[in-house]
């Protein structure tokens, strides 16, 4: 009997779901669903760096991209699925109330931001992720080691202790605090009590300090000298945590309904976007896993000997089991990649958005002005691109820092902004963008030299998501740059594809992750190689990139 499981990937703009024959990892079926909200931009003001998302999105988005992909499948194909798993962006946690239930959707606190999801590249907890790490140095245990030595404004607690700052009314009502990744699971096998909902190992031990080292969470007395506003909180939160290749349960009986499934399906535990898309990439130690998009999470395996007691400073953790269970993950990232190039589009679209409209006023109907802008505005990066690449990377005299929506890794600064130097008379848009996309670049080496330089060794590269398989120009100067051969996934959707081979796993397809690695995977579509050439260029170019960036990093924005 063949047997199918569903992958849903829940990114920041949209959520996909995957229907994938589980012996063979032939997908049958996608679906992607916008979130609602979301999209109208509610709930977010990018001026503060507030990005919220409601639910009561991600409830709507799981029942349209799961009964649509299967609409498009044969009728026994629904009648066979065994799994089904999560990813999700994170750390993007919200406050419960006993039941679990996220604040938001009890009536009082439906149009509450407070009380909703705080996206992972929420920053409005930039005060709170210092105190925690003037706190850690100041304790006799450092609960942040296993998280790089300093914590982030994306992260957990920083973001946890901001809104019970800001909000006396969500603070009152607060019982606990879930991250989705483990919200979902738990809405799918019908968990009614915040006690029972299991905690996610990857989200957890990335974010929330949490180690069997210490005993789980930071002691209660740790948290209370930060602030008193987080009193009661680690007793009604958890102490164990669990891998995402077991099963946190069956469906139950009303998601059964709705997504027109059976009650016998397993749920698997729910992890972070770009650790279960590493797994979908293939992933083995020594591998370097970027997932490319609006920002990057990069991802690595390492053997319990290659890791033995040393922590590797300046990257997003290293959690026994968070990846593949068995071996230690390690996640670093930036913090903006394909959103770099997207503000440079948006400075670029002003004068058609703002300035066509009125010049072609009386002369063409709104539907038509309409047309020319989207179809102008969806052409920007396309051109840019076409032109910049015929650059020659000894002509690219402008140096670019990629941190305009702060620094994730090397250590993380959420302060600090984006600089460009080297504008003259003569410079074009091409010019610009190229040193934009060498920026990216730049920030994907630092990466690689932290984790070498601490110990850990990468022979290869694999690259997932939109623009790696999308971008030539993108990937052949990343490739340059970091002088290492990079391999392209075959899908774009490595991510859901990661999730369903959690989800075979905790069906009992397969014994461990590593054998749905085997099975299911999709293969490379191309590789990119350096050019001996264009990599002794940029290595001395990198050198002033660093200048820039030291420079922008102490005498700029030393706030």
């Amino acid at each position: 009997m063949k047997k199918y499981v569903i992958g849903l990937d829940y990114g920041s703009d949209s959520a996909r779901a995957l229907v994938v024959n589980a012996n063979t990892g032939e997908i049958l079926a996608t679906s992607v669903k916008y979130y609602p909200r979301w999209k109208k931009g509610l709930y977010c003001d990018p001026k503060t760096n507030q990005w919220r998302q409601h639910p009561k999105d991600y409830l709507e988005v799981l029942e349209a991209t799961v009964t649509d992909a299967l609409s498009q499948c044969a009728k026994d194909v629904a009648e066979n699925v065994v799994g089904i798993a999560f990813d999700t962006t994170g750390s993007t946690p919200a406050f419960t109330d006993e039941n679990g239930t996220p604040l938001a959707m009890l009536p009082e606190f439906a149009e509450n931001p407070n009380a909703m999801f705080v996206l992972w590249k929420d920053h409005t907890a930039v005060k709170e992720a210092e105190e925690i790490n003037e706190a850690c140095a100041k304790s006799d245990v450092n609960y942040i080691k296993y998280e790089g030595g300093i914590y982030s404004a994306e992260w957990y607690w920083a973001k946890a202790l901001h809104i019970l700052r800001e909000d006396p009314e969500v603070a009152k009502r607060a019982y606990s605090i879930v991250e989705y990744c483990e919200w979902l699971p738990a809405v799918l096998t019908g968990v009614k009590s915040s006690k029972d909902i299991i905690r996610s190992r990857c989200a957890c031990g990335h974010k929330a300090m949490w180690h069997e080292e210490w005993g789980g969470l930071p002691p209660e007395e740790f948290l209370t000298s930060i602030d008193k506003k987080l009193s009661g909180f680690r007793d009604r939160l958890f102490t164990t945590t669990e891998t995402a290749d077991k099963p946190v349960g069956h469906l139950c009986k009303e998601w059964a309904q709705r997504l027109g499934l059976n009650e016998n399906v397993i749920v698997a535990g729910g992890a972070y976007d770009c650790h279960m898309g590493a797994v979908g990439a293939g992933v083995t130690p020594h591998t370097l896993v970027r997932v490319i998009g609006t920002s990057t999470c990069d991802v690595m395996v390492a053997s319990y000997d290659e890791i033995g007691s040393k922590c590797i400073k300046g990257i997003c953790g290293q959690v026994d089991g968070s990846v593949i269970p068995g071996m230690v993950g390690l996640e670093a990232g930036q913090s903006s990649f394909g959103d770099v190039y997207a503000m440079f589009r948006r400075i670029l679209e002003y004068p058609v958005r703002s300035i066509l409209p009125q010049t072609a006023e009386n002369k063409l109907s709104k539907e038509e002005v309409d047309k020319i802008i989207e179809d102008t505005c969806d052409r920007i990066i396309v051109k840019l691109t076409e032109d910049a690449e015929k650059i020659p990377v000894s002509e690219s005299t402008m140096i670019a820092t990629d941190w305009i929506n702060g620094r994730r890794t090397p250590d993380a600064n959420q302060m600090l902004k984006g600089t460009i130097a080297g504008f003259t008379l003569g410079t074009t848009a091409p010019l610009i963008f190229r040193a934009l996309v060498e920026a990216t670049a730049y920030g994907t080496k630092a990466i690689v030299d932290r984790f070498e330089n601490e110990g850990i060794v990468i022979d290869n590269v694999i690259g997932i998501g939109g623009i790696a398989l999308k971008s030539p120009f993108v990937m052949q100067t990343m490739c340059d740059v970091i002088n290492k051969p990079i391999k392209v996934c075959n899908t774009d959707q490595a991510c859901a594809l990661g999730a369903a081979m959690f989800a075979a796993t905790a069906a009992g397809v397969y014994a461990k992750v590593e054998d749905a690695i085997q099975h299911m995977n999709s293969g490379f579509s191309k590789e990119y190689k350096p050019n001996p050439e264009n990599v002794k260029l940029y290595s001395e170019i990198y050198k002033k990139y660093s200048t820039l960036g030291e420079f922008t990093e102490k005498q700029l924005f030393n706030e």
